[in-house]
């Protein structure tokens, strides 16, 4: 059994341009293999997207950064 792999995803350079990270962060988080993570920074708590991943099983843990910026920690199971 190999290591879970935790893999980071900072939206806000996306969000700067203003664009729409959406179609990457679900082609990263379908990519994620049972057991491996993946952590959104955001300058916004993205609260559809942890209602969206929750209902298709993911794990979330919220983090607020010092910095105002917030981290949401998807695991998928």
């Amino acid at each position: 059994m190999s290591a879970a792999k935790n893999h980071r995803f900072d939206v806000r350079p996306i969000l700067a341009r203003g664009e729409e990270p959406f179609a990457e962060i679900r082609a990263k988080a379908d990519a994620l293999a049972a057991g491996d993570s993946l952590t959104i920074i955001a300058p916004f708590l993205p609260a559809p997207l942890v209602e969206l991943l929750q209902s298709e099983g993911f794990e979330a843990k919220i983090e607020r950064h010092h910095d105002g910026a917030w981290a949401v920690i998807f695991r998928k199971p």
